[in-house]
């Protein structure tokens, strides 16, 4: 018996009750600790580098999706839209190439590269922050996205990646045979392009390989049949990749630097004018023989000519992009990064405007 009258186990068990929590404050720390991630998430979020201000991924989608969304670049568009647009180009050069494949097919086509590119692109961009998991914390641009800040685990990561390469693959297996097997080959770019800024100067021709393969796709679904054309004018597009890719990744040069990533910017450094005017020649030159070669055997002057056109028109937006860029101002380069959204759209409405006369 102790002084109180307790026995020693009596005591012993007071004490313990005395030093642990209640129900409601366990409850009470498991909320805390649940409200404080939420917090940390939130604030990651609003912190991610070249984020669409109010996007539909902060504002209306379900909170628990929001780390898997951002995780597959769903708040920034932008990389979605250079990944259709090329495929836009193929299907819509391989419809005036082909008039007897025009119709249903090529307005299916345009919509199932739609949602494959936000699906691929989706895919990639997963698959590039888990290669990049360990690069990504140590870079600002780059720090609080899902897998860099700890909102996602790389096993969830790994889970959703495969959800939206499912998804894909079943748009893919609506085109014709010679599509779905170049739809496949589309990996093999993609599974490289992560690890090529840590090998090669040249990583951006890599990215130009994954995002421009949808010409060749594109143009196979709608023709049946891979042409010397759709080559033509995915090497056009590759270039034109080396251009833009090269303009956003001054954003990173000093980080790039530090921890020994290579890239484009980092090589041209400040003769980087000189090799994106080169860029934009041999894209709009490549360009204008992809067109040229596609559509000169339908003997048609006009269709041709107003092809072309797109083709100068896209030069002509590139070269307004060179006439204000600074490599040196961040947010000049990422405003010009974007623009090429609208260039590439240029040579879309042309090729659709094309189709109509």
């Amino acid at each position: 018996m102790t002084e109180t009258g307790q026995t020693p186990e009596a005591g012993k068990a007071a004490e313990d009750q005395k030093s642990s929590p209640s129900g409601a404050d366990a409850a009470g720390a498991a909320e805390g600790a649940a409200m404080g991630a939420d917090t940390i998430a939130a604030a990651a979020s609003k912190h991610i580098a070249d984020r669409v201000p109010d996007n539909w991924v902060d504002t209306k989608a379900p909170e628990d999706l929001r780390p898997y969304l951002r995780l597959s670049r769903a708040d920034r568009p932008i990389g979605t839209w250079l990944l259709l647009l090329p495929c836009w180009w193929g299907a819509l050069l391989g419809a005036l190439a082909t008039p007897d494949s025009r119709g249903l097919t090529t307005v299916w086509i345009m919509i199932a590269c739609a949602i494959g590119a936000f699906l691929m692109r989706g895919a990639g961009c997963t698959w590039n922050d888990i290669s990049d998991r360990d690069i990504d914390p140590l870079v600002e641009r780059t720090r609080n996205r899902p897998l860099a800040s700890g909102q996602v685990t790389v096993r969830e990561a790994l889970i959703w990646m495969g959800v939206q390469m499912v998804a894909s693959l079943l748009l893919l297996l609506t085109f014709n045979g010679a599509a779905v097997t170049l739809g496949i080959l589309a990996l093999l770019p993609v599974a490289v392009y992560p690890f090529a800024k840590r090998f090669t100067w040249w990583p951006q021709v890599f990215l130009g390989l994954a995002f421009n393969w949808g010409a060749l796709l594109a143009w196979t679904a709608q023709t049946g049949s891979l042409g010397v054309p759709a080559v033509i004018l995915y090497i056009a597009g590759i270039c034109w990749t080396l251009f833009y890719d090269t303009i956003y990744a001054h954003q990173d040069r000093e980080d790039d630097a530090l921890i020994g990533v290579k890239s484009t910017a980092r090589l041209f450094g400040d003769n980087s004018e000189y090799w994106l005017r080169g860029f934009l020649v041999a894209t709009v030159l490549l360009m204008s023989l992809a067109i040229i070669y596609a559509l000169a055997p339908l003997a048609n002057p006009l269709v041709l000519s107003l092809s072309l056109a797109g083709s100068w028109a896209f030069g002509a937006h590139l070269n307004w992009q060179l006439g204000r860029l600074n490599i040196n101002d961040s947010a000049i380069c990422l405003k010009l990064f974007h623009s090429n959204r609208d260039a590439g759209l240029i040579v879309v409405l042309i090729f659709a405007a094309a189709l109509m006369v």
